[in-house]
């Protein structure tokens, strides 16, 4: 039986930077994967959570299963979190939360719960988005759509189109968006836009679902869910997907949480049940080392506070690599590259065509998609001449 089946290509950007690792060139850059590194080039790991998993390790009595729902800290701390402490919907009691293993699992989830709803819910996304999340969301069986977005000409939203586009979705459709810092491109809605999307859901019935994993590194934690914060006060159905990987770095942890605005109290428990059981399918129980740390952190003050500051830090570093890259490529080029300190969060397009990032590639070990789709958190002091010197080589 195994025999029967083919090798497959490797993920495009795993493969990428898979290759760059075994690239021998001692200046080369790696901006592939969406990972948020230091000057040094290393993955952080947050003074909060250091703090938060030296106290779990020193008290912690168990390896036994999380509850299947996942921590009770954890959820409320990320329903607040995204929604606000002020959320209508959270002191209505119309939202449900369960914790999944990562942004990638909450997705998953949330297909399972429309999937169930209506089979034949047919799911808008943005052209472009996320490459998986057309493997996660299909693999229930929901069909797609696209609806225009990012316009290669302006570097920005094409919000003409989308709302062109988006006038066709109907009752017992999805419209998938980005909540902020949009993977890949970085052009995100302003607030008057997510006003107008909200005043198409009420009046063509479909339902938002907002993926927001990097909440807190575009203009902060306020502001980042602004946009989702406004669906859910004037929505009666709204579902979330969020992530910790990005925001707290517990990439590895796998700390996400599948949340649904429900229209009452009695809808959202019975959508909790619906997601307990589509998860008891899935994986049955979610892990609990980063629910346990993300939870403790958000319920202490203290560690609160720290953690707000350091992702204030590390917000401000993003922003400010936006601002000095622009600088140096159009120093280097002589070219136009305000864009890339107009756009939000760890990923821009730097508006080359697949063989000039071929180009880079080869000639100056420069990794990027071929899209030209970079990660902004991969520039640091030591390679962002190289990288902008390199840049203006192949244009």
């Amino acid at each position: 039986m195994l025999d029967t089946l083919e090798r497959l290509p490797a993920d495009s950007i795993l493969g990428l930077s898979a290759a760059c690792r075994a690239d021998p060139n001692p200046d080369k850059v790696d901006l592939t994967v969406g990972i948020y590194m230091d000057e040094q080039g290393n993955c952080p790991v947050f003074e909060a959570v250091r703090e938060a998993q030296r106290a779990l390790v020193a008290e912690e009595t168990t390896k036994a299963y999380m509850p299947p729902e996942g921590d009770d800290a954890f959820n409320l701390g990320m329903q607040r979190l995204v929604l606000g402490g002020d959320s209508g919907a959270l002191r209505d009691g119309r939202v449900s939360s369960i914790q999944t293993p990562g942004g990638c699992g909450a997705l998953r989830i949330g297909a399972e719960i429309i999937h169930s709803a209506v089979p034949a819910a047919r799911v808008w996304v943005s052209d472009p988005t996320w490459p998986v999340h057309l493997p996660l969301l299909g693999s229930v069986g929901l069909r797609f759509e696209n609806y225009r977005y990012y316009e290669a000409g302006s570097h920005g939203v094409n919000f003409e189109g989308m709302v062109a586009d988006l006038g066709a979705a109907t009752r017992g459709d999805v419209v998938l968006l980005h909540g902020c810092c949009h993977n890949p491109c970085g052009a995100d809605l302003s607030l008057d836009q997510w006003d107008v999307i909200a005043d198409m859901a009420e009046r063509q019935g479909f339902t938002p679902f907002v993926d927001t994993a990097y909440q807190g590194l575009g203009d902060g934690l306020a502001e980042d869910a602004a946009g989702l914060r406004l669906l859910a006060d004037r929505l009666p159905e709204v579902i979330l997907a969020a992530s910790c990987s990005k925001n707290m770095g517990l990439y590895r942890e796998r700390t996400g949480t599948a949340m649904f605005v429900c229209r009452d109290r009695d809808n959202a428990g019975a959508i909790l049940s619906q997601a307990l059981v589509a998860a008891r399918r899935i994986y049955s129980m979610p892990p609990a080392h980063g629910a346990l740390l993300a939870g403790r952190i958000l319920s202490d003050g203290r560690l609160d506070a720290l953690w707000r500051s350091e992702l204030g830090t590390m917000c401000g570093r993003i922003n400010g690599l936006r601002t000095a890259l622009r600088e140096k490529l159009e120093g280097a080029s002589g070219l136009d590259f305000g864009f890339i300190e107009r756009e939000k969060g760890m990923f821009s397009f730097l508006g080359l065509t697949p063989e000039q990032t071929a180009r880079l590639r080869e000639e100056h070990s420069v990794y990027m998609l071929g899209s030209s789709r970079i990660n902004v958190a991969g520039v640091n002091a030591r390679n962002i001449d190289y990288l902008a010197e390199a840049v203006a080589k192949v244009l």
